[in-house]
C-alpha cells in the first residue's frame, strides 16, 4: 500500500470532465443539472455510455460498466471522471479495472457514498481522490458544497471551519485524510482495497442504517485496527438512522464516541460531508492539519 500519495493535474478552463456510472443506473435527465454546471465553469462534460444504460439496478451490466469506466481511465484528454450516483455496484467492477494508464497518467474520481470503494482502492495505488457531491444529486446541494467542488477541482486551497459539537474530544492531529461511507469501509475490510489508517485522519458518514449495524461496523473497524495507530477520526453526517422496536439504547453519535474511549486522537462531529446537502469538498489522500478547540474545528491542507 502506498505511502506516498500524488495528486492529479487540477483541471483548467476548457477540460473533459466524464460523467458516468460504476453503480445504479440513473437517466440522463437526472444529469442535466451538472452538465450546466459544467459548462458554466468553463469544462466540456463528456456522457459515459452508462448513463442511461439499465441492468435491473445497475447503470448496465457489470462488463459494460467496466468498459465505460476503463475508456475513461484510459483516455488522456478526460482530466477527472464524476461518478453520477452510488447506490450499490462499484464493488462488482472494481477488480476487472486496468489502473497501469492511470497510475501514469491520473486523474480526479470524484464522488461519494459507494464511490467509496474507488476512493480506498485509488488511494491504495497512491493517488489522490475528490470525496463531493455527485450530479444525481448537485440541484440539492448547497452554495457551499458546490463552491467547495468547484474550488479544489481548479486547484484552489480551501480551509473549513465548522462550528464544534458538544460531543468532540479536542487536540490537534495531521496526517493523510483517507476514508468515506461507513458501510463501504466495512464491505471491502479484508480486501485488496481495505486502507491502512495509521498515521491517518479517518472520516466516516453513512445514511439510512439500522442503529446496530452501526456498532456492528464501527466494531469491525476496531477489530480490524482501523483506530488502533489513527490520529484522528471526523464524523460526518449520520443521516436517516433507524432504530428496532427495543431501542439499542445509543444513537449513532454515542456509539462512536464510546467505542473510541480508549484511545486518544481527536474526534469530530456534524462535519459538512455525507449524504447531507451540506457536503463540502475534501481531496483524500491529502495531508491535512485537524485543530478540535472549544471554540471550532480547523481542517486545512498542510503546504508542502
Amino acid at each position: 500500500m502506498a505511502d506516498i500519495i500524488s495528486k492529479p493535474d487540477f483541471i483548467v478552463k476548457g477540460d473533459q470532465i466524464a460523467i458516468i456510472s460504476t453503480a445504479r443506473k440513473i437517466l440522463i435527465e437526472e444529469i442535466e443539472n451538472a452538465v450546466t454546471l459544467l459548462e458554466n465553469w468553463g469544462l466540456q462534460p463528456i456522457i459515459g455510455t452508462t448513463i442511461g444504460l439499465e441492468n435491473n439496478q445497475f447503470a448496465g451490466t457489470d462488463d459494460e460498466r467496466i468498459i465505460d469506466f476503463q475508456q475513461m481511465l484510459d483516455n488522456q484528454q478526460i482530466k477527472a471522471i464524476w461518478c453520477a450516483r452510488g447506490g450499490y455496484g462499484t464493488v462488482r467492477i472494481i477488480d476487472q479495472i486496468d489502473f497501469s494508464d492511470f497510475i501514469q497518467h491520473p486523474k480526479w474520481i470524484i464522488g461519494y457514498s459507494d464511490i467509496t470503494v474507488l476512493h480506498a482502492h485509488i488511494h491504495n495505488l497512491g493517488i489522490s481522490t475528490i470525496h463531493g457531491a455527485m450530479p444525481v444529486n448537485i440541484h440539492q446541494s448547497s452554495t457551499e458544497a458546490i463552491d467547495s467542488l468547484k474550488d479544489t477541482l481548479f486547484g484552489r486551497r480551501i480551509v473549513y471551519t465548522i462550528p464544534t459539537s458538544d460531543m468532540n474530544r479536542l487536540g490537534n492531529c495531521t496526517g493523510k485524510l483517507v476514508g468515506g461511507n461507513l458501510s463501504i469501509l466495512y464491505s471491502i475490510c479484508g480486501s485488496v482495497s481495505s486502507l491502512d489508517t495509521r498515521g491517518k485522519i479517518l472520516c466516516i458518514e453513512d445514511l439510512d442504517e439500522y442503529i446496530y449495524h452501526i456498532d456492528r461496523m464501527i466494531q469491525n473497524l476496531k477489530r480490524n485496527g482501523y483506530f488502533d495507530q489513527l490520529s484522528g477520526l471526523i464524523v460526518g453526517g449520520m443521516t436517516n438512522m433507524h432504530d428496532n422496536t427495543v431501542p439499542f439504547g445509543k444513537n449513532a453519535r454515542e456509539i462512536i464516541i464510546d467505542s473510541v474511549k480508549e484511545y486518544d486522537f481527536p474526534v469530530v462531529f456534524d462535519f459538512p460531508l455525507g449524504h447531507i446537502s451540506d457536503n463540502r469538498a475534501v481531496v483524500l489522500g491529502a495531508e491535512v492539519s485537524l485543530e478540535v478547540t472549544k471554540n471550532n474545528v480547523k481542517l486545512d491542507y498542510v503546504v508542502p
